[in-house]
């Protein structure tokens, strides 16, 4: 076999193992605080190095869907949330990020650095877009979010959600890096390739979505979020069951009730996620992170 045919084969092994991984994921991940040395590179890692990687470290680009009006319709509603329904929800069933003591600062030009690897195929990665989108709409603004779903074929089906493919993000206090490394459409050789995954972005799973940072058996799992190595996520903070069957338009009026499961799971993990970034800002913008609710979570993330 060639050396190119030997690399698309390890390329379909790779998929076939995510595929595999995706399967079996828990709907919650209880994720926990540790520390010292990291400990094995999930399969995940690896399955990401060698599709984005191997092959000369990028994947076949393929323009970004234009952002629909159902896109634009939610993202303005989740940045309008009312301040009052949000403190009503405080955390609201969502697990804590993972705090990652004593690491180097991940910044880029000078600002702090969140980084966000999924892919669109994922229900766990539909999921936690939402809580993401809103939590980064409170530092700055969004540009070219699209509307999608997670795929058909995969658990929770048609998870409906945001995709950062070709999307950008402008903020005065962060930078933000969203990785889609896969479609929702299936091609012959498994979901097809669309986000490059960069050799930084690859040491970062390899360092922090892994043991002792991650229980074992989450090792590897997206979406993995890293907030300026101060604080991590893998896995979504809440099951995709709470949107299934639902619209974007729907999901985004549930959010007016602080008492509705789905507000409780999309706007507890924002605010969890906005206490995060506002630890990498050093509490910038006052606005956001002198208020009371995020706070008082952001002192509960500093005791961890």
């Amino acid at each position: 076999m060639s050396a190119s045919g030997s690399r698309e084969q390890a390329a379909r092994n790779r998929q076939q193992k995510l595929e595999a991984v995706q399967a079996s994921q828990r709907q919650r991940r209880r994720l926990v605080v540790a520390g010292g040395a990291v400990a094995g590179v999930a399969v995940l890692i690896a399955i990401v190095i060698g599709v984005g990687l191997a092959t000369g470290g990028t994947h076949r680009k393929q323009a970004a869907a234009p952002p629909s009006g159902a896109a634009t319709a939610a993202l303005a509603q989740l940045a309008g949330m009312p301040a009052a329904t949000l403190v009503a929800i405080g955390v609201g069933d969502v697990e804590n990020p993972v705090v990652l003591a004593d690491q180097p600062a991940l910044t880029e030009a000078g600002k702090p650095l969140a980084v966000y690897i999924g892919a669109e195929y994922c229900p766990f990665c539909a999921a936690q877009r939402w809580p993401v989108v809103q939590a980064l709409s409170r530092f700055g603004t969004w540009s070219n979010l699209a509307a999608t779903t997670s795929a058909a074929d995969d658990s929770f089906p048609n998870t409906p959600t945001f995709s950062f493919h070709g999307a950008t993000y402008t903020s005065d206090y962060l930078a933000f890096q969203g990785v889609e490394t896969e479609t929702n459409k299936r091609g012959a050789k498994g979901y097809q390739p669309l986000d490059a995954v960069t050799d930084a972005q690859a040491k970062l799973l390899e360092t922090y979505n892994a043991p002792p940072y991650v229980p074992k058996e989450s090792a590897g799992t997206i979406p993995f979020l890293d907030f300026g190595n101060r604080f991590a996520v893998s896995g979504s903070s809440f099951s995709p069951q709470l949107l299934q069957g639902k619209t974007m338009q729907q999901i985004t009026a549930a959010l007016a009730d602080p008492k509705s499961p789905i507000a409780r799971g999309i706007g507890g993990a924002s605010n969890m996620l906005t206490a995060a970034i506002c630890e990498m800002t050093n509490g910038k913008p006052v606005n956001v992170c002198d208020a009371a609710d995020i706070s008082a979570i952001r002192g509960h993330l500093r005791d961890k």
